[in-house]
């Protein structure tokens, strides 16, 4: 690499990020040697520019919507718009409707792992406040490219769920205080570039096919999953396809379907019960539906006075009540505990 190539800051985030992030930037100099990307959890109908005009009013950085195979710039940031995922290969961004990660689009791992895969130990990672797991994947590739990691102190997180699970499971450089990154990120950025980077061959071959498959909605070839990991005998949330394990030896679980969707354990585990709460919600409907039309077979065989079947029909709708009081039961207890780790995360 050259010298007057920038170092490459990722920053992921969700709920709270957006305060974070201004407390991040505000201190940052108008000339840091550093592209800065950011993905955060915003939903369908969130305004990108929105958000970045109100970070450009914090910072002396220039703050930009991330567009399509757009080259970066040093003293720039760039944000991740809603439902695309941002990428980084070479110079140039990728800005692409591709799969969901972790059930989320766009995602931090894919950003971070690409940027781990394309710019090695020139890659800074920052995770701020937030839920959930997804980058800590990405913040664990980052680090295994020898790229540095900074995490906001959870104390210091409106919400600390996704920086506690990073420093639960990543080796970090630095776990601090929004208000000490700043002069953190302006000296490392001011660092030389490392000329020579070696990338682990499981994160550039997983990096290269999330790509891939982002870019051209094309379904990985089964071949290149089994070449990355091994099958397992579960079924993608998403999509219902088989899951390939993708981890090495020394790093985390993660999981990935050949249509591109991927997942960390916490995420898969969450996929899944949304899953299975959807299924009871369909087989609920399906049981009072029929209920329906037995009470109106019963009505029907009481006027024509066949009093046998209109009460062999009875005998059937108390037994559909059986099933359907013990479906809502279990979909009544499964929303409290739902509210319950709301109430634990907040």
């Amino acid at each position: 690499m050259k010298e007057h190539k920038p170092k490459i800051i990722v920053v992921g985030t969700s709920a709270g990020g957006m305060q974070a992030l201004l407390k991040l930037f505000a201190p940052l100099p108008q000339n840091l040697p550093a592209s800065i990307f950011i993905v955060q959890h915003i939903s369908l109908d969130s305004s990108a520019p929105f958000l970045v005009d109100r970070l450009n009013k914090h910072t002396k950085l220039t703050c930009k919507v991330a567009v399509h195979e757009e080259e970066f710039e040093p003293g720039t940031v760039y944000f991740a718009p809603p439902d695309k995922h941002l990428l980084l290969n070479g110079t140039r961004m990728l800005v692409v409707k591709g799969p969901r990660e972790n059930q989320f689009r766009p995602a931090i791992d894919p950003l971070f792992r690409s940027a781990a895969a394309h710019h090695g130990a020139n890659v800074m990672g920052i995770i701020l406040t937030g839920f959930m797991s997804d980058g800590v994947i990405g913040m664990e590739c980052v680090k295994r490219c020898g790229g540095l990691t900074i995490v906001q102190h959870p104390d210091d997180a409106e919400f600390p769920v996704l920086p506690e699970n990073v420093i639960r499971q990543v080796e970090l450089d630095y776990v601090v205080p929004v208000s000490e990154m700043g002069i953190i990120v302006e000296e490392l950025a001011s660092q030389p570039l490392q000329e020579s980077l070696t990338v682990p061959a499981d994160i550039r071959q997983e990096a290269l096919i999330a790509e891939r498959v982002m870019s051209s909605a094309t379904q990985t070839s089964i071949e290149d999953l089994d070449k990355a990991g091994s099958r397992t005998a579960y079924s993608c949330p998403d999509c219902g396809g088989g899951l390939w394990e993708l981890s090495q030896e020394g790093t985390i679980v993660r999981y990935r379907c050949h249509s591109g969707h991927a997942y960390s354990q916490e995420s898969l585990l969450t996929g899944m019960s949304n899953s299975l709460e959807e299924t009871l919600w369909v087989a609920l409907r399906t049981l009072e539906e029929r209920r329906n039309i037995l009470q109106k077979m019963s009505q029907n065989e009481f006027l024509k006075n066949n009093q046998r079947w209109s009460a062999m029909q009875d005998e059937r709708i108390d037994e559909m009540k059986v099933h359907i009081e013990r479906l809502r039961q279990l979909l009544s207890r499964s929303a409290e505990e739902d509210e319950e780790h709301l109430t634990e995360l907040g």
